[in-house]
């Protein structure tokens, strides 16, 4: 039986995605074909290339990926992700989705047509950097005179790439719908980010019914986008999340 997974976006919450994929292999379990928007684009990425969940977060954990969630609103405008595609390039070793181990398609917000898109070929780094440029944050990445930002403003849990290619679809959203304090929404910055938030879930749970199966991080709520600090305890969430799931204690894999 063929299995897919899909990772959604959520800043420095993706470290959960880590801790599932660990959880699953440890029980001898091991996706065929991934997709990913954002943060989870950057862990599909290792992951197709054949890195450890273990592996993985150590690199995340690095002083250049704390710059990407440790970020306050630009004081000179947008910025860029620069580091990002070192840092792939440097791990995985190559820029080419057909050199993946494991399939992986990445979805990316194209600005100009006003839709998402799902990328599986040509430049990795590049189109993983596109699927992980926050709007308001990080400047659009041209691809074909086509400015493309964060998949997740879209489709964040994409999930047709995978309906068509595996027997068990799985979903794993770290951007589930939670409430915030007004003490949390006191500057135009604050806004704007729970806004993009906000669009983000709401097209997360388009796709719930395309899934078998949705595993929702409990207690992911209480860390925000940009706490790569806390990487270590994100990523137990996630290897608990994954106790009680129905594919694993069917034994369906």
């Amino acid at each position: 039986m063929k299995l897919g997974i899909s990772l959604s976006g959520g800043g420095a919450r993706g470290i959960a995605h880590l801790g599932v994929l660990q959880a699953l292999e440890e029980n001898g379990i091991y996706p065929d074909v991934l997709s990913g928007a954002s943060a989870g684009s950057i862990i599909g990425a290792f992951y197709a290339a054949g890195l450890r969940p273990k592996e993985i977060l150590k690199i995340l954990k690095g002083k250049s990926l704390l710059n990407l969630f440790s970020l306050s609103f630009p004081k000179r405008g947008m910025t860029t992700l620069k580091f990002l595609k070192p840092m792939l390039l440097e791990h995985i070793g190559h820029d080419d989705f057909e050199k993946l181990k494991i399939p992986l398609y990445v979805s990316v917000s194209n600005l100009n047509s006003g839709k998402a898109e799902i990328w599986n070929s040509g430049s990795l780094s590049q189109i993983v950097e596109a699927s992980s440029s926050i709007p308001i944050l990080f400047k659009p990445i041209v691809i074909n005179e086509q400015n493309y930002v964060d998949g997740g403003l879209l489709n964040n849990l994409p999930a047709h790439p995978l309906v068509d290619e595996v027997d068990y679809a799985i979903g794993v959203n770290v951007m589930p719908v939670g409430e915030v304090s007004n003490d949390k929404l006191k500057t135009g910055y604050s806004v704007m980010i729970r806004t993009f938030q906000l669009t983000v879930i709401a097209n997360s749970r388009t796709n719930y019914p395309l899934f078998d199966e949705v595993i929702e991080i409990d207690g992911i709520d209480d860390y925000s986008i940009f706490q790569i600090k806390k990487a270590d305890e994100i990523f137990s969430l996630g290897y608990k999340s994954v106790e009680n799931c129905r594919f694993l204690r069917n034994r369906q894999f």
